[in-house]
């Protein structure tokens, strides 16, 4: 395919290199020949100045509102310059950009990343009255500007809430070091894995408990955590903190960063013990394929959704987050049965490398899009 369709994905929240926006998005595409560009703030680490797609940089703001309405206000400007036959946004805050964007000669692609009702809802630096208010204006702005733009999912169950939206699953990218690193070759460590943003409703507090539930083990976060977080954490580890390792205090954690983790210690398990929300008890975790990928069992809270995805595919344990003896004897039974970690983790990596993967549902990205250019 020749360059000739132009695609721009826009976001004014998510860091510029994130994963399903650059890494599986942007770069799939990209691979299929499209000529692609990104509007996203300024990377900090400036990580990629040389990268393959282009990367138009926006200016960061602390202030959230400031991001809002001065950000969207200059990113709406930055898009509309390059004319592009399919826009691509990735933020609830730029509907009316996309909106705005929409003609009667182009595409505008809403990616939903999340089940941002049910997400408003569980905000803990808002008030309850203020997040009923703001839920009902974004469905309200939802319900105004998405009706002449096509929808993107990232999660089976958004089909639910959207019928008419594409499912695009947030699977992993096939990382070759990540999927051939063998696990056989040495002992199974006493040693946890979490990765991915670390915060209360992903259960920061429950695994920071996880050295005094059981002393023999450490825990190892990777992951965007906020300063009071971190110090939460290490508080709660109390004597044991010293068995608490943080990475990415206060600043991102690329992709790159992740998966050298991933194969730097032979871990016992990742975990993902979160707290019961309506939100993330539907949710299949992007952490869940990227652990599999690893050949990490998982030890996981026992959510329906998710409990029945650790038995289909025989790669972890589902506990009660908040049944200290449980979490105990999952640990202690993966302790004592090594070769058991090495099955579940064969079992998850088996089901990654066949199905569960990008590679899928990157076809089904690209078909996506020629069907609705070739429709236009």
């Amino acid at each position: 395919m020749e360059l000739t369709n132009r695609v721009v994905h826009l976001t004014t929240v998510h860091h510029p290199y994130d994963p399903r926006i650059y890494h599986k998005e942007c770069k799939s595409l990209h691979q299929a020949g499209y000529d692609v560009t990104l509007i996203a703030q300024e990377d900090p680490t400036e990580s990629r100045k040389n990268g393959s797609i282009k990367h138009i940089k926006l200016k960061s703001y602390s202030n959230r509102l400031k991001r809002m309405i001065f950000g969207t206000y200059d990113l709406y400007k930055k898009a509309k310059r390059l004319n592009a036959d399919v826009y691509h946004f990735h933020d609830p805050e730029l509907l009316p950009v996309g909106w705005l964007l929409k003609k009667k000669n182009n595409i505008v692609i809403y990616d939903i990343h999340e089940d941002y009702v049910t997400s408003i809802m569980q905000k803990e630096y808002m008030k309850e009255t203020i997040k009923k208010i703001v839920a009902s204006a974004y469905k309200f702005m939802e319900n105004i500007f998405a009706k002449k733009l096509e929808l993107c999912l990232a999660e089976k169950y958004y089909k639910d809430i959207y019928p008419r939206g594409k499912c695009i699953l947030n699977y992993p990218t096939i990382n070759k070091n990540v999927i051939n690193h063998q696990r056989k070759n040495s002992s199974v460590e006493d040693s946890l894995l979490y990765t991915g943003n670390v915060t209360h409703v992903r259960g920061a507090l429950i695994h920071a408990k996880i050295p005094l539930i059981h002393p023999s083990v450490s825990v190892h976060f990777v992951g965007k955590c906020n300063k009071s977080i971190a110090d939460e954490i290490y508080t709660i580890a109390n004597d044991r903190q010293h068995q608490i390792e943080i990475v990415g205090i206060d600043r991102f954690v690329e992709k790159e960063d992740i998966e050298a983790k991933y194969v730097s210690r032979n871990w016992l398990a990742g975990i993902a013990l979160f707290p019961p929300t309506e939100h993330y008890m539907k949710k299949e975790l992007t952490k869940f394929f990227e652990y599999m990928s690893a050949g990490l069992p998982i030890i996981c809270s026992d959510f329906p959704v998710w409990k029945k995805f650790v038995e289909t595919y025989e790669c972890g344990i589902a506990v009660d987050p908040y049944n200290e003896h449980e979490i105990n004897e999952a640990i202690e039974f993966l302790r004592n049965n090594p070769q058991e970690v090495i099955r579940m983790g064969e079992n998850g990596k088996e089901a990654v490398v066949e199905k569960l993967n990008w590679n899928v549902e990157e076809g089904k990205l690209v078909n996506w899009y020629k069907e609705l250019l070739d429709k236009n």
